[in-house]
């Protein structure tokens, strides 16, 4: 089995490759890789879109790489497991509201908009752990519960459409989504390589996943 972490100049991936490759290890799960290259996406098992940054630049580097994103949507619709994290979660989104209005995926219809905390002590970006609500019981979440703390640096959040395609929030203020899903898909907003026993649970379910 072979998981690919897509790379497209999204940030220094190194924490998130270092935390699927320590799952992968522990699970038995193939290989982790790091690639940019659309053969290695179109081969791979089970695909990881991380991203930092503004919505529209993710998405504009993304669609510099040529043949990019077609390799990962193709194995999106083959039914490969897919997850999206921050800003690669976001994008699965119809549309993004960052500076702008701009084009997502349209994987799981909804919008990013702006972070609005009804407390103005409250400071944007929400940055550090938040205690998570889990609302759906996704295989993903086997063995993590509610009031179990993930990190979070981030000044967006999608508003899915779909109440079913929620699956956890966290409360800053509002109710900030966490994580979404559907099918083959799940994303997370919070970052899993950096929340401790909480994350690399969700990443060895994540590598586990038979959707």
């Amino acid at each position: 089995m072979k998981t690919v972490i897509v790379d497209y100049n999204s940030g220094n991936l190194r924490s998130a490759e270092k935390s699927f490759q320590r799952m992968a290890l522990e699970f038995d799960a193939g290989d982790v890789i790091v690639s940019a290259d659309p053969n290695v996406v179109r081969s791979a098992d089970r695909v990881v879109l991380p991203g930092v940054g503004a919505f529209a630049d993710c998405r504009r580097e993304l669609g510099a790489i040529d043949g990019l994103f077609g390799a990962i949507e193709a194995r999106v619709n083959a039914g490969v497991p897919f997850m999206g994290i921050c800003v690669g979660m976001q994008m699965m989104a119809t549309w993004g509201r960052e500076h702008g209005d701009h084009t997502g995926f349209d994987w799981i219809k909804g919008e990013v908009v702006h972070l609005k905390p009804d407390d103005p002590s409250l400071k944007i970006p929400h940055m550090g752990w938040n205690a998570l609500n889990i609302l759906s019981d996704h295989p993903v979440f086997d063995g993590i519960k509610t009031g179990d703390h993930a990190y979070f640096v981030h000044s967006y959040h999608m508003l899915p459409d779909a109440p079913s395609d929620l699956l956890a929030t966290v409360e800053y203020g509002e109710p900030i989504t966490a994580a979404v899903g559907r099918d083959n898909i799940i994303g997370t907003q919070f970052h899993p390589e950096k929340s401790q026993e909480t994350g690399l649970r969700l990443i060895g379910n994540f590598l586990r996943w038979n959707p």
